[in-house]
C-alpha cells in the first residue's frame, strides 16, 4: 500500500471512530395542550371563564411557542404569563410574558434558558390569564405533558 493510501485509510478509520463515539443529539417537538379553568386558579375561583394553551416546545433550539385562547372571562384580559417554577396547587413568580393578550387567540414564542427548560419539562410552569376582576389570575392551566 503506497503512503498516500495508507495515510487515507488512517485517516477515514480515525473519523469513523470518532463519529461513532459522539452521541446522537435527538431534537425533539414536544406539544402541550393545557386547559384553562378558574378552578385551577390558587385560590380557585369561581369564574365562569375558560381556555387553553396551545404549545410546542422544540428541545433542539430551545424554543416555546403558544397560542392562547380564552373565552367567558369576568372582564377584558389585562395579562397573562407562565409562571414557575411551581407545581400545580401553588404559586410561583412570572417566568415569561405573554404579550397581546387583550385579544384572543394570543400568540407568541420565546427561547428558554436551561433552568426554565428543566421546570417545563418537569411540569413546573402554568400559564395564568389575569383580568381586573381577579388580578390575582382568572384562569389557570398547569403545563405537563
Amino acid at each position: 500500500m503506497s503512503a498516500n493510501l495508507f495515510r487515507i485509510a488512517t485517516c477515514s478509520a480515525a473519523l469513523a471512530m470518532t463519529l461513532a463515539a459522539v452521541p446522537s443529539v435527538r431534537a425533539e417537538t414536544i406539544s402541550y395542550k393545557v386547559a384553562l379553568k378558574g378552578s385551577d386558579e390558587v385560590p380557585p375561583n369561581t369564574s365562569g371563564g375558560q381556555g387553553t394553551a396551545d404549545l410546542t416546545y422544540d428541545t433542539q433550539s430551545k424554543r416555546l411557542t403558544w397560542k392562547v385562547s380564552y373565552s367567558g372571562l369576568s372582564g377584558p384580559a389585562t395579562a397573562a404569563h407562565f409562571h414557575g417554577p411551581a407545581d400545580a396547587g401553588k404559586n410561583a413568580g412570572i417566568m415569561i410574558p405573554i404579550q397581546n393578550i387583550a385579544t384572543s387567540p394570543a400568540e407568541g414564542s420565546a427561547t428558554l434558558t436551561d433552568a426554565q427548560a428543566a421546570d417545563l419539562a418537569a411540569g413546573r410552569m402554568y400559564v395564568n390569564v389575569h383580568t381586573a376582576a381577579n388580578p390575582g389570575g382568572e384562569i389557570r392551566g398547569q403545563v405537563k405533558k
